[in-house]
């Protein structure tokens, strides 16, 4: 399986090694960070490089170039649509997550006002919803951010508490990206629509590896993004249940029915769509196989290393994911050394690497800074093997044995 990039040095220091890349990689690299971006699917190629030669029309031209790449749009919407049990219309089409979920947050809350309105998140958000709810903060709404336990599952009762009248908008993440907990959505979305309060959830890292369906958790905006389940970069989708007022973040034509001006990226869109329809088609058969294949992963290496620890809930959680504390360990210096084998993990979220500051996940689930800063998230995909995964676990029990004796 392709791999990105990795590290140059074999002496490895943690402040100046972090972007450094080799210029040959290892053989037979293996690929443990699908939660930070998934391997685009060939499938997914192939219509695009189709799409890319033989739509050059503007979606939004009458002639009949226009008109076969609206076609080619409807088709993609209408797969994104079953694959979160929504009408097409109800699909807005963007750049990706993070545009989806600023769209959500500000969007939904700009035809009542910020001022006075309180929005209710929860502690482990990731930063594409921690950083437009900020900014709505700035602007005179009330922020208010529940906690969670040690699980990273969602105190339901202090949600209740902060539905109090007034909740505008809560927005609470499906799965979240660095541990995997899958939250009681339909429990907090059902409270929340009752004290009169719009539901958004950032299902980004919830979408193509379990089932999602937007009727079933009650929301009104669900964002996703297409380079998780095996998409290009830079498309995403949000659904905006009907009836829900959404004013638009990106102003000009009348593209996607009002809601976000600009002409469709129609490579990113139709590899969207393929990618959807591949994980409806897939989901169950996936998700039962690499979950066996993540408790294999975590088994063997909770039975290697010792004072190794799971973080997360041992039940509700993505069936990919497994994040795993080893204490008095430095959770970079393993990550790195695996790099140097060509095997690719994480020490949280893509969006924040490269710094050495806290897990606000991990700080939320009750950890010290010290902590979390020992921690390795291991992410699984379709194309995982078990070969591979018994490769991970001799590898993560050498490299954190010569990391205990002092060496590199």
């Amino acid at each position: 399986m392709m791999t990105p990039r990795s590290w140059t040095q074999t002496n490895i220091d943690l402040d100046s090694a972090r972007w450094h890349h080799r210029s040959v990689m290892p053989p037979d690299p293996i690929y443990m960070d699908h939660n930070a971006s998934a391997p685009v699917r060939p499938e997914v190629v192939e219509v695009m490089s189709a799409a890319l030669r033989d739509l050059c029309g503007n979606p939004s031209s009458l002639h009949w170039y226009g008109q076969q790449a609206r076609r080619a749009v409807d088709r993609a919407r209408g797969h994104v649509a079953d694959l979160v049990g929504a009408e097409p219309e109800e699909i807005v089409l963007l750049s990706g997550g993070t545009e989806a979920n600023n769209l959500a947050l500000d969007g939904a809350l700009a035809p009542r006002g910020p001022a006075g309105r309180r929005v209710i998140i929860s502690a482990i958000e990731h930063q594409a919803v921690l950083h437009p709810a900020q900014a709505l903060q700035d602007r005179g709404a009330a922020l208010v951010h529940v906690g969670v336990d040690s699980h990273g599952l969602l105190l339901l009762d202090d949600l209740a508490a902060a539905l109090a009248p007034g909740a505008a908008l809560v927005s609470i993440m499906l799965a979240n990206n660095d541990v995997g907990t899958v939250q009681p959505l339909e429990q907090a979305a059902r409270a929340a629509r009752e004290a009169g309060a719009l539901v958004h959830t950032d299902a980004v890292q919830a979408v193509g590896k379990i089932p999602v369906d937007v009727g079933a958790l009650g929301v009104d905006l669900l964002s996703l993004s297409g380079h998780k389940l095996g998409g290009p970069k830079g498309v995403g989708a949000l659904y905006v249940r009907e009836g829900t007022p959404l004013a638009p973040q990106l102003l000009g034509g009348h593209h996607e029915r009002l809601r976000r001006a600009g002409t469709e990226n129609l490579p990113g869109i139709v590899g969207l769509g393929e990618a959807c329809r591949i994980a409806r088609v897939e989901l169950g058969q996936v998700a039962t196989r690499v979950s066996e294949l993540r408790d294999g992963l975590e088994q063997g290496i909770l039975g290697a290393v010792a004072d190794a620890l799971p973080n997360g809930h041992p039940d509700l959680r993505l069936p990919n994911t497994s994040n795993i504390r080893f204490c008095g360990l430095d959770g970079e210096a393993l990550l790195l050394n695996l790099d140097l084998e060509g095997i690719a993990v994480s020490n949280g979220s893509a969006c924040t690497a490269g710094t050495r500051e806290a897990s606000h996940v991990l700080l939320a689930m009750g950890q010290r800074p010290e902590q979390t800063l020992e921690s390795v998230r291991f992410s699984l995909g379709p194309g995982t093997t078990r070969a591979e995964v018994e490769r991970v676990v001799e590898a993560v029990a050498a490299t954190a044995a010569r990391l205990r004796e002092g060496g590199v």
